[in-house]
């Protein structure tokens, strides 16, 4: 017999609509099968997912009922890591969109990373220029292993805006997390109020619009019990714009991971994968760069002076 969950129901986390007419799937999930890396990121597809729904009036698709939020905080603060490596390489194919943010700051002064890991994109942060650079992250196991120059700079926590001062900074940051949250637009309105005039919130964020999500249908590993809600680019503007984004800009990414970790990520039977992951990282080619468009989009959100 499959474990249950305690479960709350929801409506449309970005534009509050409770219209349930268009059921996506219904739940397949097994809350016995949950193990230490259930709620860790860049995991091993388990391939279970909630009851999602299509919000017909912004093209959100989210899972409704939900876990409890007592639930998914203390699943989240006792999460395993073990992605370090592809942490580094996802910093770095997110740096390459800061040169260009850059350019609409007037100064590079209170930077924050929400979902920060282990801190790999705060050392991006940092080599580009940005000072008071600061991180937070609910989980205990990747800021263990954070390097020494930026564990100091992690909040091991929520992200809650009362705790950082009104309009202190230039850039937010939050990274494939959106699709975590309960209250996505609650999470976006708060990082609005700390932005500063002519701040940019900086995304990235699951489109499962997208053509690999498209192939790959409900063996994608976008469908997950950890997303509690996914966005396609009509869903994530409508996001931006009601938490008070002004000017939305969403960009396609080039993903670049190791070979190792791009069949992990194939829906093949998991023993077949583990064997041949380490083959592949015996042998060394494993961990060979390659790029390819996984359906992730950047996207970019200004806080426009008032005229």
């Amino acid at each position: 017999m499959k474990k249950k969950l305690a479960m709350i129901r929801r409506s449309c986390p970005v534009c509050g609509s409770r219209n349930e007419s268009q059921v996506f799937v219904e739940a397949d999930f097994d809350a016995g099968l949950f193990g230490e890396f259930a709620f860790a990121s860049r995991k091993l597809p388990e391939l279970m997912h909630y009851r999602l729904i299509i919000c017909p009036e912004c093209d959100l698709l989210y899972a409704n009922p939900v876990p409890t939020l007592k639930i998914l905080s203390k699943a989240y603060h006792e999460a395993a890591f073990d992605s370090a490596e592809e942490a580094r390489y996802a910093a770095r194919t997110y740096a390459g969109f800061l040169d260009g943010i850059l350019k609409t700051l007037s100064f590079p002064k209170g930077a924050l990373d929400i979902g920060t890991g282990d801190g790999a994109f705060l050392l991006e942060l940092i080599k580009k220029g940005f000072t008071d650079v600061l991180g937070v992250e609910p989980s205990k196991a990747p800021i263990q292993i954070a390097p020494q120059e930026v564990k100091k700079l992690i909040r091991h926590a929520l992200f809650r805006p009362e705790n950082f001062k009104k309009e202190s900074m230039c850039l937010v940051t939050c990274f494939q997390t959106f699709e975590h949250l309960m209250d996505p637009r609650k999470m976006l309105e708060g990082s609005y109020k700390i932005l500063g005039k002519g701040g940019v919130f900086f995304g990235v964020f699951h489109n499962r619009r997208s053509l690999s999500a498209s192939i790959l249908g409900l063996k994608s590993p976008i469908f997950d019990i950890e997303h509690l809600q996914l966005f396609s680019k009509t869903s994530v503007k409508a996001l931006f714009e009601k938490a008070g984004f002004k000017e939305v800009k969403v960009k396609t990414i080039l993903n670049t991971y190791p070979l190792h970790y791009w069949m992990k990520l194939l829906p093949f039977p998991r023993r077949f994968k583990l064997v041949f992951i380490g083959l592949l990282k015996k042998t060394g080619l494993g961990y060979l760069p390659i790029s390819l468009p996984a359906g992730n989009m950047a996207v970019m959100g200004y806080k426009k002076p008032t005229s």
